[in-house]
Order: C-alpha cells, then structure tokens, then sequence
C-alpha cells in the first residue's frame, strides 16, 4: 500500500503557489498528508499552476481552492474538515506600491477571518503560521545579547527609519502579535514561525525575492548587497520541515526562530568563488560604502530543544539555487 492510497491527514496550506508554500506542499505529499492549497483567485484560470498539480502525490491528494485574503470568508471551503493550517499567504511587496495602511488592514483582516474559520471549523487542532524573522530582530535582545523568541521589532523605529522594505517589516510584525493574540481569544493552537532569509531550490516559474538577493552577487546586482554584508539564511527544505515539525510535535507552543548559517558578505563572496570559480564576484569596493541591513546574532535554540535539526548547509542551498536559476533560465 502506497502513501496514495492511505492519508496521514488533511492540511490546508495559504498561499500555496509561493516558494515556501509550494515547498511545503511538496513536502507533505511526501510526508503523506492530503493537501487543500489554496491560491489568489484567477476567474479565467488561465494561471499555470502544474508545477503544484505535477508533484508526485498531487493527482491523488491535493487539492486547489481559490482564495483571496481581500475576501476571508472564500478560505472556508479549503479549511472545512482539515486538522491543521498552514498560513503562509500574505502580500509581498517590498516596491511599497501599497501603503502600509492598506496592506496591514488587508493582512489583518484576513487573519481574523481565517482564524475565525479554524475556529469555527471545529477539526482544526492547531494553525501553524509563518512571520517572518523582521518580526523579532529590529529591537530588543535578551540577555545574552542574541534575539530570540522574546525579543519583538520597534515598529515606530521602523517607521521613524523607513529603511527598505520597511512597511514589509511593520505588517508583518504587527500580523504576528495579532495572531497570537487573536488566537489565545479564539482558543486556537497557534504556533508561528519565523524564518530569516529562505534560500534553495524553487518549484514557482519566477526567481523568489530572497533566493535573488543571496544570487545578486552571481548576477552582478549590487542593489541588494546591503541585506547581504551581515545576515543570515536557511534552506528552504529545512523551513518547510520545521513548519510540519511544529504542527506534528504535541510539546510546540509559542514562537519560534528558524535560522541555519550566519555569514558576512565576504565570506559568502569567499565561499561563491571557490566553490563556483566560474562566476566572477564584485569587489569589496562595490560593498564598502553601502549601508548594512544586518539581520544576525539570531538563537535558534528553541526550535532545536524540541527536535528539530537542520539538514542543510550554504552549499545545498547554492546549488539548489543555482540549479533551478539555470533551469528556468535566469542564469
């Protein structure tokens, strides 16, 4: 008896066409759970979304909804008996062509009424959603002088600052406190997750934000160094198993920060050239003078106490990286 034909569960994934849901899905078809995913509604449904509906496993157990977080209530169908949520949809706009008002309204709003539907569905024995590590790491450290799942982002600093991506950071910090607020009121089990930057092999058509900002050494784009000079990363393997992680483990509670490898941009331009001499790297001159976006010092030692360990170091997640820029031919 095949995976196919027995289900260790029924799950529903927002956001499932992004790099991290798509990953996710993936990885609980393998896992052997049935899948309801759901995307940003296409009313010609003319969106090509095989590199989901291809996965092995797919044809049996997932299954597409349309969804739309303008709309909350439209998440109901794919929520409707699911024992768990995955919430990964939320808007990526880091150009700012929304104002921080309307996007955090339109994040809010649909947590609310995504919430409410886990809550009302009565199936659901915990919600697992995915922050982000901007939610923790422009503020406080405890301590010992690391962030950790204490620690929370100023937002008025943010907000007083207005570095790039700034109403990213603000909507995605205050979405985070809203949850577990909204879920504690609503008696849901709600775990959140905060990823730093996700690096890896992608399944989407397109090249995912973070996967390009950790090539732009690669393709010559100095735009993005400034996020590169002190941060860190985690393959995207690792975040999709540490979301089931949590959803699986009975003793998960709280928050927790997903995060591999802490690097400096020298070492990741040290690293690039010996390991793929064939791509010429900037000089330091190209980096110098260009402000840091520095996102280290990060523990994740929370998410390791419960069982958790990462599988993959900064040389899978390149070549992974590298492997799917070739294949959808941005290299």
């Amino acid at each position: 008896m095949t995976k196919d034909d027995v289900s260790k569960g029924r799950v529903c994934v927002t956001g499932g066409t992004g790099f991290l849901g798509s990953w996710t899905i993936k990885k609980l078809l393998e896992d052997g759970y049935t899948v309801n995913a759901t995307v940003r509604i296409d009313p010609e449904r003319k969106r090509d979304i095989s590199y989901l509906t291809n996965l092995p496993g797919a044809s049996a157990r997932l299954h597409i909804f349309n969804a739309n977080l303008d709309d909350p209530k439209s998440f109901a169908t794919a929520i409707e008996g699911c024992d768990g949520v995955f919430h990964m949809a939320h808007p990526l706009d880091f150009e700012e062509k929304e104002s921080e008002e309307v996007k955090l309204k339109r994040v809010t709003e649909g947590l609310r009424g995504i919430l409410q539907t886990c809550a009302d569905a009565k199936t659901v024995r915990r919600v697992v959603y995915t922050a982000s590590i901007s939610s923790a790491c422009f503020g406080n450290k405890n301590e010992d002088g690391l962030v950790d799942e204490t620690c929370w982002t100023d937002v008025e600093l943010i907000r007083k600052l207005k570095p790039f991506g700034g109403p990213y950071i603000v909507t995605k910090t205050l979405a985070e406190q809203a949850a577990i607020d909204l879920a504690e009121k609503l008696g849901i089990d709600l775990v959140s997750i905060a990823p730093t930057w996700v690096h890896g092999p992608f399944l989407t058509p397109s090249c995912p934000d973070s996967v390009y900002i950790f090539m732009s050494l690669i393709l010559g784009d100095n735009k993005f160094f400034a996020h590169l000079k002190d941060t860190s990363l985690v393959h995207v393997d690792d975040v999709a198993r540490a979301h089931i992680h949590l959803f699986e483990n009975p003793e998960a509670k709280g928050r927790y920060i997903c995060s591999a490898i802490e690097l400096t941009i020298q070492e990741l331009v040290d690293f690039i050239s010996s390991r793929y001499p064939e791509y010429k790297m900037p000089i330091e001159d190209s980096w110098k003078d260009v402000a840091m976006f520095k996102i280290s010092g990060l523990s994740s030692e929370k998410l390791k106490k419960i069982g958790f360990e990462y599988k993959y170091g900064i040389e899978e997640m390149y070549d992974g990286g590298i492997k799917s820029c070739k294949e959808k031919g941005i290299l």
